[in-house]
């Protein structure tokens, strides 16, 4: 039984590999900005977080799961796909790619506690034909330690790790110091809730031990 992670985020990877799962990668190549506009323009809504994460996660499984019959020809078994958005005060945050973007954002933060919003779509596929489909959105609380410093912020900024990732920070590399506390599943704060995944992965006939292969 494999798995097929329809992501190259090697946040994603590490933790599937983590857990025990050495799984095949694709990239989804789902334009993620364009979907999601595209959506709240045809419902004339700006869509919630865990709507936005959930839209994206089901896009980009889905766009996997279409072409997995010519790229990995009699594939058995899941492919998933995930997304992360990180709100504080009502307003969510993606990558911030810019370096000021991301020194703007810790302002903000410091002091605060925000949610990491995780959308994840998990689908059943055999011999290369999708055979079912399940999802689930998970939150986090992440707070922020009060006593970060301007200079540890350019400090941190400076590495390039917080440019790249949901909400301009990790839990699990250089930015754990700054957190103090979270509350829900660590590893979604990291990409993707194992034990959201774990349950999907049930809810469609599989054991989630049959997975492990590391």
């Amino acid at each position: 039984m494999r798995v097929l992670l329809a992501s190259t985020s090697p946040a994603r990877l590490m933790l599937l590999r983590q857990a025990g799962i050495e799984p095949l990668t694709h990239s989804p190549g789902v334009d993620e900005d364009a979907a999601v506009a595209a959506r709240e323009a045809t419902e004339g809504r700006t869509l919630a977080p865990d709507e936005h994460v959930l839209l994206l996660a089901r896009l980009k499984a889905g766009a996997v799961g279409d072409t997995i019959a010519n790229t990995h020809p009699g594939f058995t078994g899941v492919v998933i796909g995930g997304d992360s958005m990180f709100e504080l005060d009502g307003v969510v945050y993606g990558k911030p790619h810019l370096p000021e973007i991301a020194t703007r954002r810790w302002a903000a933060m410091r002091g605060r506690t925000g949610i990491l919003h995780s959308g994840h779509s998990v689908l059943r596929v055999q011999d290369g034909v999708v055979t079912g489909e399940v999802h689930a959105v998970a939150q986090a609380a992440v707070s922020f330690a009060s006593d970060i410093t301007d200079a540890e912020i350019a400090a941190y900024v400076a590495t390039g790790e917080p440019l790249e990732v949901a909400g301009a920070f990790t839990v699990d590399s250089l930015g754990g110091a700054f957190i103090d506390r979270v509350d829900g599943d660590p590893s979604t704060v990291v990409g993707m809730s194992l034990s959201t995944i774990r349950r999907l992965v049930r809810d469609l006939g599989v054991a989630w031990t049959d997975l492990w292969n590391r």
